[in-house]
């Protein structure tokens, strides 16, 4: 295989990393419910008995995202190796 075939495989593992989907939606979900939970009616606050349920539960939305994508970043996928078993749509002659 040449090292443009493995650059290739390399960048698709890394493309459909699933920490990358993971980290990118919590983040994502993670600051709109912080942004919801900064302007919090006092009613919406006195259902959840007083805490500040939204902005807690989005800060912590927000931090797991973030651990995902430096995981991620940290430890990239590594390209499947090439083993010895043929694909399954070659026939064997």
């Amino acid at each position: 295989m040449s090292d443009e075939g493995k650059i290739d495989t390399a960048r698709a593992a890394r493309l459909f990393d699933v920490r990358r989907v993971i980290g990118g939606l919590f983040t994502v979900y993670g600051v709109v419910v912080t942004i919801v939970g900064i302007f919090d009616s006092p009613a919406e606050i006195a259902k959840a008995a007083g805490v500040r349920i939204n902005l807690w539960i989005g800060l912590g939305m927000l931090a797991l995202g973030l651990l995902f994508l430096l995981w991620q970043w940290v430890r990239p996928a590594e390209p499947p190796e090439p083993s010895d078993i043929p694909p399954a749509n070659r026939v064997h002659e």
